[in-house]
């Protein structure tokens, strides 16, 4: 299962266990909220959607903390349907300590069901210091923080090969408009401009966010997440239409529209990187860079770039993110253990683990960027980090699931729906409406 914005691209392994804690300088095992000795026996289960590269890597982190603390791991790979699999394992008595939380609406939703433990002094005193207010207001609910935000996604990158570009002779675009005449440019080299992975629905309400967030800008952004803005305002139907633009236009998808319908994510990047290119470019997230790297054998800077997505009309270029949050649950049997594991993943030690190995972005200002392998993910990093609270995080994943997380239903649906037609903006913004209206009551 492909998971959304992710580089889940290999199968899942349902339990990964990490054994093998050892004592360090000669004492007993010292845990990573000060010195605690009694973790060696305890194990630590951990739930979460990466599988793949992705959970290696994690493994790799939650290795560090059995070696710093005794406690041993347990990883269990969810799939995408977090909400569902944490739910029956509750009602099941075998409830994970922890679970990697991908979706704010999803925090939400177990904050309301009363699973989540509040976060312990140590892990807020890291947030508070190590990372911009925004992920604490993103990790809290009701002004308690239940989440800590330890891998994060910057989803206003355009990936380019830098051939296709040379070939076109045009430099990556500073504003939307220039993006569209690069796109022509490329079209007429030879390749098409984008491959968009219209095959799954995550990918267009990216689109549609940043288009959103940069035309409209941050506070009717934020109104327009928390459904206080309905989505017939007609700031909605300008961005649909500056994003119809690009859609409409044959001249720019790989396929057109109809190939980029049946184009999900991987092969999204494929057309871009893949051993037989057919376009010069596809936007995604810094994750594509771990397709292309890792899928096809793309050097990260040299055979495959990016730009920053670039602002619209008069607005400022957005940043926006997602991420996975660390909350603690209630019902877990090693609840000690499990938020000695968060005041572990709060430190820059912990990000650095998977910095290193690559396939991974953090919040955490204290990480000290020299230690991302590479130059492209070292500067996407710095981005992220630069723009502080301006950062905005994925809308879809803030609603309901229902609206911004259901296949073939909801926001998904319709921007499908969209990128099939996108002659009526309007009538798109009415059906995305009442969507909304159905999922925010449920």
């Amino acid at each position: 299962m492909m998971r959304r914005r992710t580089t889940v691209l290999t199968g899942c392994t349902a339990l990964a266990l990490a054994f093998g804690a050892t004592a360090c300088g000669g004492g007993g095992p010292v845990s990573a909220g000060g010195g605690d000795q009694a973790l060696s026996d305890q194990t630590v289960s951990v739930a979460g959607v990466w599988s793949g590269a992705e959970q290696k890597n994690f493994q790799k982190v939650l290795d560090a903390f059995t070696e710093k603390t005794g406690a041993k791991t347990q990883f269990v790979s969810t799939g995408d349907n977090v909400s569902t699999v944490v739910g029956s394992k509750i009602e099941g008595g075998n409830a994970p300590d922890v679970v990697m939380v991908p979706q704010v609406g999803v925090l939400q939703q177990f904050a309301a069901q009363g699973w989540l433990q509040p976060l312990s002094p140590a892990v807020r005193k890291s947030v508070t210091a190590n990372y911009a207010p925004v992920w604490k207001n993103y990790g809290s609910v009701k002004g308690t923080l239940y989440g800590l935000y330890f891998k994060a996604a910057h989803k206003s990158t355009v990936w380019y090969s830098p051939d296709a570009l040379d070939q076109a002779g045009v430099k990556p675009p500073k504003t939307y408009d220039d993006l569209l005449e690069a796109g022509h440019a490329v079209s007429d080299s030879g390749l098409a401009a984008f491959s968009v992975a219209g095959q799954d629905g995550w990918t267009l309400t990216d689109w549609f966010e940043n288009v959103y967030l940069s035309q409209a800008g941050p506070e009717k952004y934020d109104a327009l997440a928390a459904h206080e803005l309905e989505w017939t305002d007609q700031s909605v139907v300008d961005a649909l239409t500056t994003l119809g633009r690009l859609f409409k236009d044959k001249q720019l998808l790989a396929g057109g529209q109809k190939g980029a319908l049946n184009t999900d994510f991987p092969g999204s990047v494929e057309k871009v990187f893949g051993p037989k290119p057919q376009a010069g470019m596809v936007y995604e997230g810094d994750f594509v860079a771990g397709v292309a790297k890792d899928q096809f054998g793309r050097k990260i800077g040299e055979d495959a770039n990016f730009f920053p997505f670039p602002p619209v009309g008069g607005g400022a270029a957005p940043v926006v993110s997602g991420g996975d949050a660390a909350v603690v649950l209630k019902d877990g049997k090693n609840a000690k253990a499990g938020m000695a594991l968060l005041e572990y993943l709060a430190t820059p030690q912990a990000a650095a683990v998977w910095a290193e190995a690559g396939g991974f972005l953090s919040p955490n200002k204290k990480l000290d960027p020299a230690t991302y392998g590479d130059d492209v993910t070292r500067t996407t990093a710095e981005s992220l980090i630069a723009a502080g609270d301006s950062v905005r995080f994925d809308m879809s994943d803030q609603a309901p699931a229902a609206f911004g997380g259901t296949k073939g239903a909801g926001e998904w649906k319709v921007l499908q729906d969209f990128l099939r037609d996108p002659s009526d903006p309007k009538a798109t913004a009415a059906q995305l409406e009442t969507a909304a209206a159905k999922a925010y009551k449920g």
